[in-house]
């Protein structure tokens, strides 16, 4: 495979659709172009706009070839999510959002043909947060599905068959608490037999395999040259670990932020992991087992926030940490570590100031819950938005006596994804976050004490 320093990398995750271009000698994204990943109400069923994203993707790629030249195609999507194609390539069915709840009208079935967490490391998950789930429900209910399945092909790979033609799963992105794969042997779990659709799985590949060539239609719609790679692609929080896994030695976790706070533990401790607080054993780029732990952090931001821009005062702050204002889980009720608690405030903020700093408070001390769960030790990497919010990192690095590194790169995402090309330069050391309040860890004490 040729050097690709300039490196598009379609990047789906569940909020937007981007097209990143990233310099790979630079380490940084020199262009970067977004679109909402909006889902689609049915019928069927609510759907992602596949379509949508096929033309912006399209408009970019020939933009980006345009202005910088691009070398290379890395892909890194979303996890729990998979696209069903027919025969001839076509969808056999629209690509199903993985927060519709028809796959848990069918949970006693479906239960029944999963294989156990100790063969999958995946804890069984609401809606259609199991692949395997989503898989069941549509072969059940969508006339005449098994009868047109020919591929099913993991979310990164579709854009992988759309720009070479050729049909792949990738291990992390089987790995992400699919119920499909066996992250210890490298193979697939026993339940696409169960479904009857192993012979339709398409053949799982690292991320860092090159999938193909650009095929000649795309080349003709984009200017790319014919013999630009494409790699099979990746999971978008194992895109995320992948710079750490080059620069770090020894025990060490990543904390992806967004939509979902995912939280990866490289060589800790050792403990038993309980499936029952979304705790899960995604793979690596290497294909290796890394023991997992998240919460939908980004999305609990924004339902508490409800709107507000405000930035917490100096005031804010210590009034919310005299009284010990506390928001108590789970404001996002059917996943992570507290699923089946409802949010509590133990008083009311008197200030949006006040609330969004008790919010990033809460966030932190979620995220140190996981990282407990997982056995994290060493340090912890920060990526995403989360790492902008410094009363965030400042709990955080309060009860982590590793310390809290921030990532170089605004998002580790593209630029892990586009790694799997390798690289000619040193990723950038972190920032390390200091501990600036001594008030914060006994206020973490009262929150992990309350009932």
């Amino acid at each position: 495979m040729r050097t690709a320093r300039h490196v598009a990398v379609i990047d789906v995750g569940k909020t937007n659709a981007k097209l990143a271009l990233v310099d790979t000698l630079a380490l940084e994204e020199i262009a970067v172009v977004t679109r909402p990943n909006t889902v689609r109400p049915g019928p069927p069923y609510p759907h992602f706009d596949l379509e949508g994203h096929w033309e912006f993707f399209l408009t970019h790629l020939r933009a980006f070839h345009e202005s910088h030249g691009i070398d290379g195609i890395s892909i890194t999507t979303h996890g729990a999510a998979a696209v069903l194609l027919d025969a001839g390539g076509g969808l056999a069915c629209p690509m199903l959002d993985y927060e519709h709840s028809g796959p848990d009208d069918l949970a006693q079935a479906y239960d029944a043909l999963r294989p156990p967490f100790a063969q999958t490391g995946a804890a069984r998950l609401p809606m259609g947060l199991n692949l395997g789930a989503q898989l069941h429900w549509l072969l059940e209910t969508q006339p005449g599905l098994r009868e047109r399945l020919a591929h099913v092909v993991t979310y990164p790979q579709y854009w992988g068959y759309r720009l070479t033609g050729r049909f792949a799963t990738d291990v992390s992105s089987l790995g992400c608490h699919t119920d499909l794969w066996n992250p210890w042997e490298g193979r697939l779990s026993d339940l696409p037999g169960a479904l009857g659709i192993a012979d339709a799985m398409a053949p799982a590949h690292r991320a860092s395999d090159v999938l193909g060539m650009v095929s000649e239609e795309v080349a003709a719609l984009t200017g790319l040259d014919l013999a630009t790679p494409v790699l099979c692609g990746i999971h978008d929080s194992n895109a995320s670990l992948l710079p750490h896994l080059q620069r770090h030695g020894g025990a060490f976790s990543v904390v992806s932020t967004g939509t979902w706070v995912v939280c990866m533990s490289v060589a800790g401790r050792d403990v038993p992991l309980d499936p029952a607080r979304d705790v899960l054993v995604n793979v690596s780029a290497h294909g290796d087992p890394v023991p997992s732990a998240r919460f939908m952090g980004g999305r609990e931001f924004e339902l508490i926030r409800d709107g507000s821009e405000a930035r917490p005062t100096d005031a804010d702050r210590d009034r919310v940490l005299e009284t010990a204002l506390m928001l108590l889980p789970s404001v996002v009720t059917d996943s992570g570590p507290f699923a089946g608690r409802s949010h509590r405030w133990t008083a009311e903020p008197a200030s949006d100031g006040e609330r969004i700093f008790a919010l990033s408070l809460y966030l932190a001390l979620m995220t140190r819950t996981c990282l407990d769960l997982i056995g994290a030790e060493g340090p912890v990497v920060v990526e995403g938005p989360f790492a902008r919010n410094p009363d965030f990192l400042a709990m955080l690095a309060t009860l982590t006596p590793g310390g809290v590194e921030v990532s170089a790169s605004a998002t580790g995402t593209s630029i892990g994804a586009a790694l799997l090309f390798g690289h000619s330069a040193e990723v950038p050391p972190p920032r390390r976050v200091p501990v600036p309040d001594s008030r914060l860890a006994p206020y973490a004490r009262l929150w992990q004490a309350a009932p």
